[in-house]
């Protein structure tokens, strides 16, 4: 999807969740099935990462992120809850989007890379209030998809 991190059309989807565990278990979960990685592995590092503060990113967004070994370029999963979750934001605000990140182990600009360009993305607020209001996964991964290739170019 982008020359930064992939992106599949079936890691982007919608979930009900009411608590940080439970988003971040549902991340781990959709990082298992649709890249086949190790999935308590995923969450290991996911709350690896966490414990050094939270990736509540602010304006409603988390942007879970790690490093693991078994991939070979950066790998995303966009969540859009279906009520915001208290998250330990930056801001104090709930979360109703998440957008993970996992990169290889050695992938260290890269993985700065891939997390700048979600950064930039999620700031827009006409971005999250459009993903926000999007009729399904197909449409949401539509957004991601145009302006991440925008960006690109």
């Amino acid at each position: 999807m982008s020359s930064l991190f992939t992106l599949l059309p079936d890691a982007v989807t919608t979930a009900s969740a009411d608590t940080k565990a439970s988003i971040l278990s549902r991340l781990a979960e959709v990082f298992h099935t649709v890249y086949g990685l190790d999935r308590e592995m995923v969450l290991t590092r996911i709350l690896e990462r966490e414990a050094l503060g939270s990736t509540g990113f602010g304006r409603r967004i988390a942007i879970p992120h790690a490093r693991m070994n078994g991939i070979t370029r950066p790998v995303a999963v966009f969540i859009r809850l279906d009520s915001p979750v208290e998250f330990e934001a930056a801001d104090g605000m709930p979360i109703d989007i998440v957008f993970g990140l996992l990169s290889p182990e050695a992938a260290g600009a890269a993985h700065l890379h891939a997390l700048a360009a979600i950064s930039r993305m999620m700031r827009d607020e006409r971005m999250h209030e459009a993903l926000i209001d999007a009729p399904g996964t197909e449409a949401i991964y539509s957004l991601i998809s145009n302006v991440i290739d925008r960006d690109a170019a």
